[in-house]
């Protein structure tokens, strides 16, 4: 078994400034910079048979390239129960089309659909037992946080391996926005 998500990768100037917001929250598990990414769709544990499927049905999708800012921070969860920072991404109808070209390319190579809606972010951090006074500290000091504009090219097909270090994130294919 192999566990697949498909993500943009994100430029090292907007990776180094992503980390640059790490620090301050007790708790929090922050995510080493070339991990940081936009996931498109989580497709999870699939049998390494279905990779070829997989590959195929993204490579047929169309979408056009775009560009893509980043746009303030938030959480996901709330006091004790926070359990994520995110970075957000300011509205894009280019990427809700990208989404909805791989979830459809998804489904009709036989994967459930996605049950989640799409909510565009990067993981900043996972947190436990974070005192909910530190994290709102933490998103009051970084609520202006945004990006210039950055250019998406191409999206990619990752597969996580869980190592010591927590899990690393390797590109299996690149595939090309029109």
């Amino acid at each position: 078994m192999i566990r697949l998500f498909v993500a943009l990768e994100l430029p090292e100037p907007v990776r180094a400034r992503l980390a640059g917001l790490g620090g301050g929250v007790p708790g929090a598990r922050w995510t080493e910079p070339e991990n940081l990414h936009l996931t498109v769709r989580f497709i999870g544990e699939v049998g390494e048979d279905v990779l070829a499927e997989i590959d195929l049905a993204l490579a047929a999708v169309r979408a056009p390239g775009f560009d893509l800012m980043l746009d303030g921070v938030g959480q996901f969860g709330q006091g004790r129960k926070a359990r994520v920072l995110w970075a957000g991404v300011e509205r894009s109808d280019a990427l809700v089309h990208l989404n909805q070209k791989v979830e459809s390319a998804l489904v009709r190579a036989g994967l459930a659909p996605e049950e989640r809606r799409f909510s565009p972010h990067v993981t900043l951090a996972r947190l436990k037992d974070a005192p909910p006074e530190r994290v709102a500290r933490f998103m009051e000091e970084r609520a202006l946080f945004r990006t210039e504009p950055f250019p998406i090219r191409h999206f990619t097909l990752f597969e996580s391996r869980t190592g010591n270090g927590g899990p690393v994130y390797v590109p299996l294919r690149e595939y090309e926005l029109d």
